[in-house]
């Protein structure tokens, strides 16, 4: 197959609209060809393009930034030349002086399908900041690796924030290109974009369902989404972001697994398959131990679970990292109630309550602290806006 990035270099004629312009690209380390070259150097490469600036997003152009809330610096590309913005620094949409330094962006970035992931957020802004400006935007599509399944509550009016770019739900089943046109869309801009479609995606074929496995080389997007089997789990385990739960980073396989020093993992599994065996099908989870070499619980020995999905048991259809995320947040409130799962801190720039941040609402976490609340009512709940969403993306999708 091949990605937006891919068509562009080996198709003289979807370039010729660019003959003459002065180009920025948005990208991050994933942000590669099929041979694994940068896509800055790649463009570079080609005498009828001329590339005046590039933007580097959420932990950078080359993923330099580990952790959340570390900014980049804006500085000047050694190899070509070129000043490289950071859109998550001093701003996180680009200034009238950045907008200057182009007549074209090309947007190259890989999603991993899940709303919280920042550069759907990067997405809408420069599409939002170019249609005030008079640019052009080209967005290089790539796979979406989670496929098509959606999963959780859509973010309310209000909620917006860094992590929540508008009303979808937490696995919103598009490509970032599918993004681009639901966004251009539900926010009525008027701007000259286009979508450079890939070819030969096929989000519903095993064994990749959304991510071609074994023909393309994984490379982190941001720092922690270490594999394909994270990106499938992360609409889940992103959650144990806002609480006092390790999402296993410090480890070799974060945000595939979660735990802390103080709980019992096998009683929490056990109480989860009572609850809702139907909430873990699709997948394998496992106790675990494991001791975080940095951020919360750094050097102590942390009981979890680990979510496999990496085997022949995977199914595609059947696995929802949404529902068993809450489920276990569930189970550990029936056997701890007065856990303190909820982390308060300063998320994303936030100051509401990190886990309400992330659901966009707090709908999840009520639902959790109601000791009356069933799973019944939170699957009720949940499939209305799911049911919602499928009927509402129907229009925007290109494969």
């Amino acid at each position: 197959m091949k990605f937006g990035i891919d068509r562009l270099l080996t198709e003289p004629a979807l370039r010729s609209a660019l003959h003459g312009k002065r180009l920025a690209l948005v990208a991050h380390p994933a942000s590669v060809t099929a041979d694994l070259t940068h896509s800055l150097d790649a463009l570079a490469r080609l005498d009828d393009l001329t590339l005046t600036a590039a933007f580097g997003p959420q932990h950078g152009l080359r993923g330099d930034k580990q952790d959340n809330m570390v900014e980049s610096p804006t500085f000047n590309d050694p190899v070509h030349g070129i000043p490289v913005f950071s859109l998550y620094g001093e701003v996180r949409r680009p200034t009238a002086a950045m907008m200057d330094t182009f007549d074209v962006l090309l947007v190259d970035l890989q999603d991993v399908g899940c709303r919280i992931y920042t550069f759907i957020t990067t997405l809408r802004y420069v599409l939002e900041e170019a249609a005030k400006r008079g640019k052009s935007v080209w967005i290089l599509d790539r796979p979406n690796p989670a496929g098509r399944p959606i999963e959780g509550f859509r973010l309310r009016a209000g909620w917006e924030s860094f992590v929540g770019a508008g009303p979808l739900p937490m696995r919103h089943g598009l490509t970032l290109g599918e993004l681009a046109h639901w966004f251009v869309r539900t926010l009525r801009l008027s701007l000259d974009y286009k979508v450079i479609e890939m070819h030969g995606w096929q989000p519903a074929t095993a064994p990749g369902f959304g991510w071609p496995l074994g023909e393309r080389a994984w490379i982190n997007p941001s720092p922690n989404a270490a594999n394909l089997w994270m990106a499938r789990a992360y609409a889940g385990t992103v959650m144990v972001e806002g609480t006092t739960l390790s999402e296993g980073r410090g480890t070799t396989r974060p945000l595939e697994l979660f735990g802390a020093p103080d709980i019992d993992a096998r009683a929490l599994l056990a109480t989860m398959h009572k609850l809702a065996p139907q909430w873990l099908r699709g997948c394998r989870v496992r106790e675990c131990w494991f001791e975080p070499t940095f951020q919360k619980h750094v050097g102590k020995l942390c009981n979890g679970l680990q979510i496999h999905v990496e085997d022949a048991s995977y199914d595609h259809d059947a696995f929802r990292p949404w529902r068993l995320q809450s489920l276990a947040f569930k189970a550990l409130r029936q056997l701890q109630p007065g856990y303190p799962i909820w982390r308060d801190f300063a998320y994303e720039y936030e100051t509401r309550l990190a886990i309400d941040v992330i659901n966009g609402s707090p709908l999840l976490r009520e639902w959790v602290d109601d000791s009356s609340a069933t799973v019944a009512d939170l699957e009720a709940a949940v499939s209305k806006d799911e049911r919602d969403w499928q009927q509402e993306r129907a229009q925007f999708l290109l494969y």
